[in-house]
């Protein structure tokens, strides 16, 4: 059994996920815990939303950035970059998915995974992420 204070690799993963999205100034960053779920595909599932084709790159650089600081680990996966409108960053224990805001509504991934531990994120400049 895990003790409550130490924080796993997904854990930590997460954390720089939402890091790299505040940095883009990512709206309305979500974070779903999916550990506690049978049969979930990852630990966590992090959304945000862009404002434009342009954010939304910038958006998944900067996360791919900010893991690749600290890790040295680079995307399982990574989709959606062609088109522009959602873009998956799969690190398999953790998936960013970065939409542009009409996109998001449209598929509505936290209403699929609504049984999942939602953390909402500040968006805010100089915020720092809290602990999941």
């Amino acid at each position: 059994m895990k003790h409550d204070k130490i924080q796993d690799n997904s854990d930590i993963l997460a954390e720089l996920v939402v890091k790299g999205m505040q940095e883009r100034k990512a709206a309305d960053i979500v974070v779903l815990n999916l550990k506690s779920l049978k049969n979930a595909v990852s630990d966590y599932f992090i959304i945000s939303s862009a404002n434009s084709d342009t954010q939304l790159d910038a958006i998944a650089s900067s996360i791919e950035e900010e893991v690749f600081k600290l890790t040295k680990e680079h995307p399982w996966q990574s989709e959606g970059r062609t088109n522009r409108e959602w873009v998956v960053l799969d690190y398999v224990d953790v998936v960013a998915h970065i939409f542009l805001k009409d996109k998001r509504s449209f598929y509505a991934l936290e209403e699929l995974w609504g049984d999942a531990e939602i953390t909402h994120v500040a968006s805010e400049e100089g915020s720092t992420p809290a602990a999941f």
